[in-house]
Order: structure tokens, then sequence, then C-alpha cells
């Protein structure tokens, strides 16, 4: 037990950049492949009203579609009764109890013989409960995410039609350019999908609130079995006063991350003296902030699904209190004169609720309008997209600021904004002005034609947001300042547009009986002004002008036309929005803009644009999406006739290809699959210069006969790093660089061939697994070859070397034999290295180039020919010696630079104590892997694209680590290598290779497999010589890890 001072001692924050890098990296990892990183069961949120759950549920569907939620996960909003605000604590209760029906709805649809022997089996291990029972305790076995987004957004009143959980928060969005930009719920299932990892196989919920974006470490979070936690960090007391704060015990466990504490408390909005009188304030003068985060998991899990499930009288009464005031001891005698607050402590009372405190928590509120662009132009702004998706105009017909954010929108010259501005989902037309600092949202102006040549302007700090009416074709501007709060009311100094009420009617000249009525004067307030007009589009504009004090206010004209006009207020908008035409208007904007993306790259550009994604945003276009993509699939004949050496062909096929499939025409689709793959192969032969009619590349061999044997025996390789970026049609295109290590294995060179003349003439072939061949007919080796031909390789070395030479054969034979004694399917490159063995021996015994440099060209080749493509990192690995760092440079012909690390007897012997070289037993295909990365590379796919970029920079880092002996740093390559080797490919590892590199954890700095993953072999670097001799020996005595460590050598040449 350690005393709460330790943990309220300073800390660092977590870098905002690196947790959401990481968070996104572990979301896209579990949507791709729930069953090896586990995911969500169901995902679900409260909304306001029936309409808002339908929002909410389209916009699920989205995520889903988008690759943020897996296929395999319960998507449901759920709204609260009535319509009616319930308060988060019945909010929680009544979604359980929703969610628990739509359980039990699928599992008496779907499949129902399965279904009906799992639920006996249930009803065996039950006994005496009943159908129900046994339904809710394997519902309490699931794992629930749950977000509070109901409410009506006062603060934020231009989010409160799309809801403040999908506000646009464009975090990171210059990574993926061509998909959508992403949204703070978004960022929120990328937090949440790390914390999955804290519940393992027990059952649980996840409670998160709809406005707040928690960083921090949650892959590392561990919380106490069977309870339930809060997560909080420490605050200073000015923050508390607006927020909840949690008052935990004296005593505890906690370490460098985080501290467990029991809870005593809950505060809401405390003041100074209710934190002293409570115990409140740290030993650093700091309070614990509820974050609004709640886990639950274990039996008081099961308790409140048995409570939600049984109890509906608990939710339709309406209880006000926090659910997690049941679980504190000193809350239960106030909650028990609460309604059916008795019910609460005798149902949930006996468990307890612990502080989990995450030291590096990052709180991002964003319960206010200037909260959200402070957190947009702030010290993370450069994680902030700025522009993406959007039609912009010339900046010689428009003056936009560079720190504007333009997002999803399209404007028109003659347009201005401000600095810091926020401009999202909108199309504005000419002679339209916007301040800085203000937010324009969901706007449609149209060309307004007006006699005085009107030009609209928006001040600064102000906000501005359209929304459609429900039951009518009207649309509503809607306007107020950007710190305005909708909430104070009149009497309090309440303001519109920056300034108090008083002087707002006073200017306008109007009373306050026009905007209230007969109210209150404490009830007066911006929420129910009924200020907004339902006119014509160019009138509303000239009233908010008007009405924002821009123009003339005694203009008795527009005061007479506003107060003739049918006028709504914030409250009564809040219940009359269209959230079908809404969701309608924005999915044919995002589609228009991706068509004219689509459009523009077709006819002016260079194809750099993923037109695969574009292409499915305008899909989405109701009734038209899939006849713009057969206009745009009309233009592919133009692409085909462009400058190869401008577009490549390969990448025009992908984009006829993706098109194609954007039209459903699979079977053409299929044909052009086929051109794109012969494409990559003769680009990557025309880049080595080689060309299948070249003249014959061995010398004058003499054709009266004598005995010739050669061998060639080569080492395999290891790669730390900068894999992909040797393998066309990358390397064609962009510089590569890896880093990789040439080793024995057992004390020997496990790669070889050895070719030998014989006086009888034909070929004839054998292996080492025993298979033979005898081919009399030389001229019948030619490509392309059956993928399960066991001599496919040496086919196609002598294809590539030109030694199928007629003249040759009519007096002599060869008899080649291959070995390669490693597993297969080994990664250490075996394939290549036994082609660039036997690829050397041919050109030997024909007096041809063998230099490394012509051999690792030829294989290049050689693999396209063979059909697994392919790079140039194997063969380099193999025929160089030591530890080398190569890059390439594009061209014809292609570059190599292979530059050998000078290592020192120090570096050499620690990397041989250090360095563990671990089979896994797992058999991998390389070829499968990359055939799904060279198709993503070409269709252009950001995140693919960025990912190799990043790979390139740390065979860099790499290098340098290992000139200056640093084994560490190479440790924390080796682990980004890794996690963006299974960015690129999440079936690249396995739950196998998981579990080992778990176990491994404690004892090693940094791992990876070899190559392109999938299993083989490993890299694991221990921390020290005295960690790997203890690993060796776990990983060698546990019986889970069927695993063989090799003992190697660098090769360092003969």
């Amino acid at each position: 037990m350690e005393n709460r001072s330790r943990r309220s001692s300073a800390r660092s924050k977590a870098d905002l950049s690196t947790s959401l890098r990481r968070a996104w990296y572990h979301l896209r990892l579990s949507v791709r492949d729930p069953t090896r990183v586990p995911t969500w069961d169901a995902i679900v949120l409260t909304a306001a009203s029936p309409e808002q759950a339908e929002l909410y549920n389209w916009q699920l569907k989205r995520a889903k579609r988008m690759g943020r939620i897996a296929p395999s996960t319960i998507t449901l909003a759920v709204p609260d009764p009535h319509g009616q605000r319930i308060g988060s604590g019945a909010a929680t209760l009544h979604a359980i109890f929703a969610l628990a029906n739509h359980f039990q709805q699928l599992t008496l649809t779907d499949s129902p013989a399965q279904r009906t022997a799992t639920l006996f089996l249930h009803l065996l291990k039950a006994q005496i409960m009943d159908f129900h029972t046994c339904h809710l305790l394997n519902y309490s076995k699931k794992h629930i995410l749950l977000l509070h987004a109901g409410g009506d957004s006062k603060r934020v009143p231009w989010a409160n039609p799309m809801g403040k959980v999908f506000l646009p928060l464009s975090y990171m969005a210059a990574d993926d350019p061509d998909g959508p930009v992403p949204l703070l719920f978004d960022h929120i299932l990328a937090i949440a999908s790390c914390a999955r990892q804290a519940f393992q196989n027990e059952g649980g919920i996840f409670i998160m609130t709809g406005d707040v974006l928690p960083c921090f470490d949650a892959f590392s979070m561990v919380l106490p079995e069977d309870t339930a936690s809060i997560v909080t960090v420490p605050i200073t007391l000015d923050v508390s006063s607006n927020h909840g704060v949690i008052v935990a015990s004296k005593s505890g466990s906690s370490n460098d991350k985080c501290s467990v504490f029991l809870v005593e408390n809950l505060l809401q909005k405390p003041s100074i003296e209710n934190l002293v009188d409570h115990q409140a304030i740290l030993d650093d003068g700091r309070t614990l902030l509820d974050t609004g985060i709640i886990a639950v998991k274990g039996k008081t899990w099961v308790d409140l699904v048995m409570l939600a499930c049984s109890s509906q009288p608990m939710i339709s009464g309406l209880l006000q209190s926090k659910k997690e005031a049941t679980w504190v001891p000193a809350k239960h005698e106030w909650l028990k004169t609460r309604p059916l607050g008795g019910e609460l402590v005798t149902a949930l009372g006996k468990r307890k609720i612990f502080s989990y405190c995450a030291y590096d928590l990052l709180f991002l509120h964003f319960g206010t309008s200037t909260e959200v662009l402070d957190h947009l132009n702030g010290t993370d702004s450069g994680l902030v997209g700025r522009r993406h998706l959007c039609s912009i105009p010339a900046t010689t017909v428009s003056d936009i600021a560079a720190s504007a954010i333009i997002i999803s929108s399209t404007l028109a010259p003659g347009v201005s904004i401000g600095e810091e501005s926020l401009v999202y989902d909108s199309s504005i037309s000419t002679n339209f002005q916007i301040g800085s600092q203000s937010i324009v949202v969901g706007i449609n102006v149209p060309k307004i034609q007006t006699e005085n040549s009107f030009r609209f302007m928006l001040p600064d700090r102000h906000c501005l947001w359209e929304v459609p009416l429900l039951g009518r074709t009207d649309r509503v501007l809607v306007y107020c300042g950007l710190h305005d709060n909708p909430k104070i009311s009149l009497s309090k100094d309440g303001t519109f547009c920056g300034k108090p009420w008083k002087k707002v009617l006073s200017d306008l000249g109007t009373h306050d009986a026009d905007l209230w009525g007969a109210r209150e004067s404490t009830d007066k307030c911006l929420w129910n002004a009924k200020l907004f007009p339902v006119v014509s589009y160019s009138k509303m504009l000239q009233l908010a002008t008007w009405l924002m004090g821009l123009s003339n206010q005694e203009d008795e004209t527009l005061l007479h036309l506003w107060k003739r006009s049918e006028r709504i207020s914030l409250e009564e908008l809040h219940r009359s929005i269209d959230f079908s035409k809404m969701w309608l208007g924005s999915t044919n904007h995002q589609a228009d803009l991706a068509a004219g993306v689509v459009a523009a790259c077709l006819k002016f550009g260079l194809l750099g644009r993923n037109l695969s994604q574009l292409c499915q945003e305008i899909l989405q276009k109701e009734g038209t999406g899939i006849e713009i993509c057969k206009e745009f699939l009309s233009l592919c004949p133009n692409l085909q006739a462009q400058n190869p050496q401008i577009l490549p062909k390969s990448r025009a096929h992908q984009v006829h290809l993706d098109l194609l499939r954007a039209c459903n025409d699979e079977q053409m689709a299929a044909e052009m699959e086929h051109k794109v793959w012969t494409a990559v192969a003769d680009e990557t032969a025309l880049a080595v210069r080689y060309g299948f009619k070249a003249i014959s590349s061995h010398g004058n061999f003499e054709q009266s006969f004598h005995l010739r044997k050669v061998k060639v025996e080569l080492p395999v390789r290891v790669d730390f790093v900068g894999g992909w970026s040797d393998t066309p049609p990358w390397s064609l295109e962009r510089s590569g660089c890896v880093l990789n290590m040439a080793i024995t294995l057992g004390g020997s060179l496990p790669v070889g061939t050895i070719i030998e003349t014989t006086k009888s003439t034909g070929l004839s072939i054998n292996d080492d697994a025993g298979n033979e061949l005898f081919i009399n007919n030389i001229s019948s080796i030619a490509p392309p070859f059956d993928s399960n031909d066991p001599f496919r390789l040496v086919k196609s070395a002598l294809f590539v070397t030109d030694a199928i030479n007629e003249k040759f054969f009519q007096s002599t034979g060869l008899q080649i034999k291959t070995w390669a004694n490693v597993p297969r399917g080994s990664g250490l490159g075996t394939s290549s290295i036994l082609s660039a063995a036997v690829v050397k021996a041919l050109l030997q015994i024909t007096d041809g180039d063998d230099s490394n440099e012509n051999v690792t060209r030829l294989v290049l080749v050689l693999e396209q020919v063979m059909g697994t493509g392919g790079g140039w990192q194997d063969q380099v690995g193999g025929l160089y010696p030591g530890i080398k760092f190569t890059s390439s440079f594009p061209g014809i012909p292609l570059r190599l630079q292979v530059n050998p690390l000078l290592a020192s007897p120090q570096l050499v012997k620690e990397l041989q104590q250090r360095l563990l070289v671990v089979f896994t037993g797992q058999v991998r295909l390389a070829h499968q892997v990359l055939h799904k990365v060279v198709i993503r590379y070409l269709q252009r796919d950001n995140l693919l694209v960025s990912s190799i970029r990043r790979l390139v920079e740390l065979a860099k880092i790499g290098r340098e680590a290992l000139m200056n002996c640093d084994i560490d740093e190479l440790g924390d390559v080796m682990l980004e290598a890794w996690r963006l080797h299974q960015e690129l490919d999440p079936y690249c590892s396995n739950e196998f290779v998981d579990k080992l590199f778990a176990f491994s954890d404690p004892y090693c700095h940094g791992y990876k497999l070899v190559g392109a993953g999938g299993g083989g072999f490993a890299l694991m670097l221990a921390k020290t010589a005295q960690s790997a001799e203890k690993f060796r020996q776990l990983i060698t005595e546990n019986s889970d890890f069927d695993v063989k460590v090799y003992d190697w050598e660098i090769f360092l040449g003969r």
C-alpha cells in the first residue's frame, strides 16, 4: 500500500500526436483482424430523441463502411424514453436494457438451429434458471462501448443538429487526404479500442462521454477485478469548479503511469470550501477530475445488467443521479432519499468503485465553441488538416487565411475567410466574407442576384449554421457569437452576438416581448428567444446582417420584415430538425466533392489520388452515384494513351480496375487485374535494362565439351527495417532504403546450388526435397510457369539469364542441384537468395556477368517472371556480406547503392549476444502479403504510402544507431517497424506471434518478424546478454511455444 501523495507528483502529459497515432493504429488493426486484436462486441450511443438516434445510426453505418468499426460489431443508437432527458445514470440503464433486447432479437433470428443448441447449453449450465436469466448471463459476457451523446449541446449550438460527438476534428486528416474528415467520434473510437484489452475475456462495459477526447495510454490500463473504475486525472482547482471531482482514499497502489485508489466521495462543481471539507485536495494542491469514463467489469457488470433488465420503473422514474454514486458508501444515505434510490443501493451498493488515475491523460473537452477552436488552433495545431476534400478558388480571386480550416466544403471566387476560422460541410457562393475565429457549418449559399450587390459578412468570433426544418422545404440560418452562452438569461447579462441583450434590443428598436412573449425575466435567454426568421435565403442573409449589427439597425423595413416573419428559437429548432434531409444533403455534398476531385484527377492530373476510396464516397450519392462512376470509366482510354514515362501503365490499369469495380463489372475487372500485374513485371524488366528478347548474357562459351562445375553457397538475411521500400513498383517510382544483415545458421551457409555440365544433352534438375526433373526439349522452358511447379525458380533463372541456348544444348547438357537448409516460409529471403545463387552459378558456367549488381537486378526480373513479385533486399542481403545499408534510386536503370557498415568487434559481439533468431513454426507465404500491399500502393492508399516512407526514415535512423553502437535505439526502430508492417497488412502477424512477443516483453527491447511477416523467423533483441540467455532458457522450456532458437553468426565473407 502506498500513500496517495505519490500520485500527485508532477508528470508530463501524453503527447497528443503519439497517443492518437498509436490509438488509430490499434483501431485499424482491431477492425481488420478482430479475431487477433479483440474489439467491442457492441457500440451503443445514447441520443436525445428517436430522430437523433436515426441520424446516429446512419453515422454508425458510415463508420463501419469507412473501417472505423469492425463488421462483426453490433451498433445501436438508443434515444431517451419519450425524448426526455433522464440523466446519465438512467440513460445508461436504459441503453443496457435496449441493447439486451437487441441482442435477444438477433439471437432469435440468426441461425435457429445453432442458437437453439447454444441456448440449450446455457440452460444446462444454469439448471434452474429461466430462458430470460440465461440470456442475460450470456449478454453479461459481452464487451460494450457506451457513448453518452444525447443532450441539446447548448454551449456548442452549431453542433446541435449533427450531435456534438460527430463534430469535425481534423487531427491527422493529412494522413488520409482522400478519406472523409475525421470526427470527434472517430478519435474517441480509436482511444476506446486500446481500452478493450483491459477487460480481456471478462465481460464489461466502457462508458465515455461524447464531448471529451481523453488521450492517454489506455493500452496499458489494468483494472481491478469484478468492480467499477472511474478514470481520473489530477487537475488544478480552477478547472475543477466546472467539473466533477473524485475524492479517493488515502492509500492504494501506484506506479509511474497510474494509481488505483478506492473512491470515497463524489463532488459536483465544488467550491474551494467543499474541496477542503471533503479532503479532496492532493498534496500538490490539485484534485482529481472525474473524466466521465467508467469501466465496469466482472460481477459488477453482471449486477448492472440484471438491474437494467429487471427495473424498468427505475428508468421510467427519470432517475437524475449519477449511477456511480450507488457504488460510493458516502452517497448511500443521500441516495436513499432520491426517487428509487433505495432500490439502487440494494441492487448495486455492495460493490465498490475505484479511481484509476492516469497521470498522463490529456483531457480535451469540447463543451463550448471556444474550446473547439482552441483545440484546433492550439499547441497541437500541427496535427490539424487545414484543407481536406475541398474546392478552393485561386489565391488571386479569393482571400483565405492560411490558418483557416476548410474541410468538406466548396468555395466560389470572391470569398474571404479570416484567420483560425472553421468552415465545414458547406457550399458558399461569391460575395461572402467570414471573419477570424469564426465557425461556419452546413451552409449552402445559392448564387443570389441582388440589385445592390449585397455582400454578406460574418463578423469575427461568430458562428453560422443552417438547418433543414422537419416537414417543410424551408431551411433556416442560425447564428450567434462564439462566446455566447445560450443558457444565461437576460437578467444575468446574457449575450447575443457578443452584446448584452439590453443593448441588442435597444439597437434593433424592439422589445423582449417580441422574443420571449410573457416569459419571466429569469427564463429569457438565447436558447428560447424566437429570433431566427424563416424566409427566403436572400432575406435571411439580409436579416442576419441586421440582427448581428452590421447594417443600418434603424432600417424600419428590416425591422417590420423581421417582426412579420415566422421565427424560431434554438429550443424549437432542436425539436424541428429534419435529420433525414440533413444527412442526405451532407452525403450528396460529400459525393459531389469526391466526384470533382476524381474528374480533375482524370482530366488534368497524374492519378496521384486514391480513386478507389473516392469512388466509395461517390457511390453514396442517392440514385446517381454509379452513373457518375460510369462516366469516369469512359475516360480510361485516354489514360492508356499517356506517356508511360509520365504515367506508368500499372497505375493507369489500376485506376481502370478500380472504376470497373465501382461499376460492379467484375468480369472486365478480372481481365484488367491481369494487365496490372503484367504491367508491373514489364516496368520492372525495363527498369533493370532487361528485355526478354535481349542479347544473350553469357559470353563466348566454347562449343567443344569439357566438364565444368560451379558451386555457389550463400547466407540468409535478416532485415532490421526498410523492407517494402525495395519492392516494385515502389522502388521503380520512389527511393528506398533497407538495413539488413547476412548471417549463417548453425555455422554453415544454408542456401546453395551446384551446376555442372554433362556429356549427354538435356537438362536435369533436382532439389533437397527429393524432386527430380529431366527436360530434353529446352525450348519448352518459357513463361508463364505453373505456380505449383517445384522447379519454376530454376526455369525462371534459365530464362532471365538467357542460358536456354539451343546451340549450347546441342552438344552439352546441364545438371542443376539446389538446396535451402532452412524451414519453408522462413522469411529469411530464402527464395530470392536461392534465385541469386542459381543465377550467379549459371552466369559463371556460361562466362556471363556474375557481379553482385547484375545478379541482384536479374533476380528482381526473375521474381516478376515467376509471378511472386518481390524486391531487391533479399538478394542484396544474401549476396553482400555483413551489415548493409542499401539505397535504391528510381530510374532507367534502377540504381542500387550498397553501403557496408564497418561493424566494430564490440558491435558484432553485442549483437551476437543480444539478438535472438527464433523460428516461430508458423508457415507464411510472402507473395500473399505482397499482393495486397502492391495493390494498395497502386491505388495510392495514403496510409500505406506514409507507412513505407516512415520505414525508409527508420532505416536511416537504424543505420546511425548501429554505427553509434546504440543497440537499444535499434530495438526501438525494430518495434516501430513491426507496428508499421502490421499497418501495411494486419495478417502479417497472428495470435501465436502476438503471444510470443508479449511473453518476450520483460526481456526484450525490440522484436519483429523478418521479411514480409505472417510467420517464419522472428528477430528478438534482448535488453542485455543476460536477458537473452534467460529468455532463451524460458522459451525453450515453455510448452506453450513450440519454437526453435537458432545459433547464428554475422557472415563477413570469405
